[in-house]
């Protein structure tokens, strides 16, 4: 088997089929699709008996969770059943185009350095949205927390943890790391590191995976010419709320186990700082009470 992809899923009936009929339509690669859903509020088991009906020579599995357990556990699940020499991990909220999956194991046949490979992700507009970024250090969360990233004459010299420069998205490049929405891995960098972190249980486990991959000597890199959409509003991953608070969850563990102890409260303190602020400006300036309540509570989980 040469590719294992594996989605994990929750609620998302509508996407994840579309999801799972744009791979399909992959005929010239040996692949296998694992479906790990984490406890999805409808009828996922008759959904893929009836995907697998319809294209009965392709490898589907599904693996079923009673509870959401999470990005990490799932994809680690689906790691366990895996049988391939590449392994794919995709959200279920995306849309391949134009044999996007072929040409990236491709692209990893032919260029032996690529470990690891994220690739352009497009909106639903067709609009690039930002997908790699540079490892978090306390001056990146400083500049993330006080808006530095967003001045345009700042953010190509800063190193920003989201990059969001449309001009460093055009040519294929080597970053720190990739989202997890597209994510194609080499099965020995699996052998070396592991899978994912499970204390991590939505938002930057991707960022400690790449970390962790890089530490053992392997190669990230970003390339523009692969296109996918990511359906990005529509996924559990990235309602508001749990985006934001998940994301300083996320931030206060890969420092607890990447970084020396004494950065923590620095750490902490541009949390705080940073929620302050924007709770000053989108809940009390701009009046937007859903904002309000929502920095409220990552202030208090920074």
């Amino acid at each position: 088997m040469k590719l294992s992809i594996i989605i994990p899923s929750y609620n998302t009936e509508k996407l994840l089929n579309n999801c799972l009929i744009s791979i399909l339509k992959e005929k010239e690669l040996s692949y296998e699709i694992i479906v790990v859903d984490n406890g999805s509020d409808y009828q996922i088991k008759e959904q893929i008996a009836k995907i697998k009906k319809n294209y009965q020579n392709f490898n589907i599995y599904l693996i079923q969770n009673k509870n959401n357990l999470g990005f990490a556990k799932a994809c680690n699940q689906g790691i366990a059943k895996a049988q391939g020499a590449y392994l794919l991990f995709l959200n279920s909220d995306t849309l391949i185009l134009n044999k996007a999956i072929r040409k990236a194991v491709s692209l990893m046949e032919r260029e032996k350095n690529i470990d690891i490979l994220g690739i352009k992700l497009l909106n639903q507009n067709k609009s690039l949205q930002p997908s790699v970024g540079y490892f978090p250090k306390l001056r990146q969360i400083f500049y993330l927390m006080f808006f530095f990233d967003d001045l345009p004459f700042l953010k190509r010299l800063l190193k920003p943890f989201h990059l969001q420069d449309k001009n460093f998205y055009q040519k294929r490049r080597q970053v720190d790391w990739v989202t997890g929405a597209f994510l194609l891995v080499r099965r020995s960098v699996i052998k070396k590191i592991g899978g994912f972190d499970e204390d991590y249980f939505m938002y930057a486990e991707e960022v400690d995976f790449c970390y962790r991959a890089k530490k053992a000597g392997f190669k990230v890199f970003y390339d523009p010419e692969i296109k996918i959409i990511h359906y990005q509003e529509s996924s559990p991953r990235t309602l508001g709320e749990k985006a934001i608070l998940a994301e300083y969850k996320g931030l206060k563990i890969f420092f607890k186990k990447h970084k020396p102890a004494w950065e923590m409260p620095f750490l902490r303190i541009f949390l705080k700082a940073g929620a302050l602020l924007r709770l000053l400006i989108f809940g009390i300036l701009l009046k937007d009470d859903e904002r309000k309540k929502v920095y409220q509570r990552a202030w208090q989980v920074a």
